[in-house]
Parts: structure tokens; C-alpha cells; sequence
């Protein structure tokens, strides 16, 4: 399977060992880390030695079609972040496939991640066979929820676990929203989608 993937304004690849300082100035950031682990940037160093090396190891051990992929601007080529399909394996989820993303500020509020998560969903649920799609941030990371929402998926519920460090907000725990192949099917046959598509396509 091909696991190039083209959106409208991205280009989804897989990252290659020239992506290191990319993925250390995405990591690295503060804005970028906030809600993530322990909330705070990520050294280079851990990105060089440990972050990108399981990303290119993930590709040979992960299912066909699953992994982290590199996302870059369209014509400019400019490397906007990641977003990632993998067997769910985060704290507090059971099962599925699991949804990820992680873009730079730069790319905030501009439609990248609803757009590069919707078109790892399709391809999740149209060639690799997944059944439902979860995923999973802290519940005052509201920008991250609008983008699952947008993307399609609803909140399952609310969970508290006990994580090795406190991050601000975490007193409010974490959310889980998930779709399934049944929901994702059903929200592309209505009436209003088929007539999105048949516009879009100028018929």
C-alpha cells in the first residue's frame, strides 16, 4: 500500500532521518507540548536518539498503513507537523485505532488537522480495516477536541488517571471520542454529503 497520502493542501509521508530537525522544532515547542506527557519541549537530543528512530522502527513493526507521517504545505513544501494511525495503545484506551496529530502553531486555527484527520480516518476505515477510531487529549484542550469533533468523532466519555507528573488542568482529566466504521459510513451516505459531493464534483 502506498503510504504517500495527498489532501487538498497536504502531502502525508513517512519521516526519513533528514526530518530531524523538523520533528525537534515541533517537539521542542511549548505551545506544541502544553497538553502533551509531562507538558514541557522536548530536547533535540530525545527526539534524535529516541522519538525518531521508534517512528522509522514503527513502520516496519505496525501493520501496513499505520505510523506517523510527515505533513507538508502543498506548493511550498513547508513542514507543518505530524498525524498518526496506530493500534490504540494511550492511557485510558481499550481498543481501536487510535488518531493522532501534532502540528506547529503556524498551522493552528487553519482547517490542517480536521483536514489531515479526516483523511486518515478515510483511509483507515476504506483500506486498512479498521472497525472504530479513537482518540484521546486532555479535557482542557479544547482546540484539540474541536478538531476530533470536526473530524467526525463524538465523546465517549470523561476519565481520570494517575499520571507520573501534574500538568495544569489535569485535575479535569481526559477525554476519549471514537467513531466507528458503522457512524463514519452513515455520516458520508446522508443526503446533505451527497449533495457536497456531487457540487464539489460540479454535477
Amino acid at each position: 500500500m502506498d503510504a504517500r497520502l495527498e489532501t487538498d493542501r497536504m502531502t502525508l509521508r513517512r519521516f526519513t532521518g533528514a526530518d530531524v530537525d523538523d520533528l525537534a522544532a515541533l517537539h521542542g515547542h511549548p505551545d506544541v507540548m502544553r497538553h502533551i506527557d509531562d507538558g514541557r519541549p522536548v530536547a533535540r537530543a530525545v527526539v534524535e536518539q529516541q522519538t525518531l528512530p521508534r517512528f522509522l522502527r514503527e513502520y516496519r513493526e505496525l501493520p501496513g498503513g499505520h505510523g506517523c507521517f510527515a505533513a507538508a504545505e502543498k506548493g511550498s513544501g513547508a513542514f507543518l507537523g505530524w498525524f498518526s494511525l496506530r493500534p490504540a495503545t494511550s492511557v485510558g484506551l481499550d481498543g481501536g485505532t487510535e488518531l493522532g496529530y501534532r502540528l506547529l502553531p503556524s498551522a493552528w486555527g487553519r482547517g490542517y488537522a480536521t483536514e489531515g484527520a479526516r483523511a486518515l480516518m478515510s483511509r483507515a476505515f476504506t483500506d486498512l480495516g479498521a472497525e472504530r477510531i479513537v482518540a484521546t487529549t486532555m479535557t482542557v484542550n479544547a482546540a484539540s477536541r474541536r478538531v476530533m469533533e470536526k473530524a467526525g468523532l463524538s465523546l465517549v466519555r470523561i476519565f481520570f488517571e494517575e499520571w507520573p507528573e501534574y500538568i495544569e488542568g489535569a485535575e479535569h482529566g481526559d477525554v476519549e471520542y471514537a467513531i466507528t466504521r458503522e457512524a463514519w459510513t452513515g455520516t458520508r451516505n446522508t443526503p446533505t454529503t451527497r449533495n457536497a459531493i456531487r457540487n464539489r464534483n460540479g454535477q
